[in-house]
């Protein structure tokens, strides 16, 4: 459950109006979860978008912590996409980033949406730039180790999102396209980026064929052997089982059928 603004203590509020001035009103976020306060506020310099996250102790960051500092840390090397970031905050055991605010909607991927388009075209940019120095230790392999004896083939040097749910595709009224919470980024590759992504297609309404189909369109998907995407399928649906024994949580339980509904149909 996410906390509400009046948590953060005074002196972590005081921070940050250095930088916002006197925050006026504070909006909360709908969706996300990978903060313990998101929030767009509205200051004497204009609206930002917010994002905090407590410390689990003094000395020991905690896993949103953790993605709020990889979020700062990317922020740099993919500004053509992700809201700016402006300034960083850590005090009394919080960190908070303040991002431009984006005016926009989310992303609709159900079987023939024009934004289904757009989101071919994000993920061609992104399937062409090689990871920054700075995910150097962030490979995504590491996340499915335990699932197999060898899971180099899902090692690579592409920078990947690895989140790219419609919640986190944003489009404005102009076209403009903004890509936000950065919370997974690593690097591996490229076919990775779009195996993540057919789950959330099922979920929009696509069948797991029609998923594979649209898929198919970039070079990453057929380049890749299928014994390396069996793999992946198979990894990732055992490691959303596993899951949800800590997580019965709805989205959870409904991600973790996708995944598996994808390995039934691909593996048999």
């Amino acid at each position: 459950m996410r906390n509400d603004w009046s948590d953060l203590p005074d002196v972590a509020r005081a921070a940050i109006e250095e930088h916002t001035g006197p925050i006026r009103r504070v909006e909360p976020a709908s969706t996300g979860n990978h903060a313990d306060i998101a929030c767009t506020v509205d200051a004497a310099d204009g609206r930002l978008f917010i994002k905090a996250a407590r410390k689990s102790s003094p000395e020991q960051d905690g896993p949103e912590v953790r993605s709020l500092r990889w979020e700062a840390a990317i922020n740099p090397h993919v500004i053509e996409y992700a809201p700016r970031l402006h300034w960083t905050v850590e005090a009394v055991g919080w960190l908070v980033l303040g991002f431009d605010h984006v005016q926009a909607r989310h992303a609709d991927f159900t079987p023939g949406s024009p934004d289904l388009a757009v989101l071919a075209k994000v993920i061609d940019a992104f399937q062409n730039m090689t990871a920054p120095d700075v995910l150097a230790g962030k490979r995504i392999e590491r996340r499915w180790d335990a699932m197999a004896e060898d899971v180099t083939p899902l090692a690579g040097a592409t920078l990947l999102h690895a989140d790219l749910n419609p919640a986190n595709l944003l489009i404005s009224e102009t076209g403009r396209v903004h890509v936000v919470d950065w919370a997974f980024v690593a690097r591996g590759a490229p076919f990775i980026e779009l195996a993540l992504l057919v789950p959330w297609l099922l979920k929009a309404g696509h069948d797991p064929a029609g998923a594979e189909h649209w898929v198919a369109r970039f070079p990453s998907w057929t380049a890749t052997g299928p014994a390396a995407i069996d793999l992946f399928c198979r990894v990732f649906a055992d490691k959303w089982a596993i899951n949800l024994r800590g997580n019965r949580a709805a989205w959870a339980v409904e991600h973790a059928a996708a995944a598996r509904r994808w390995a039934d149909h691909r593996l048999g």
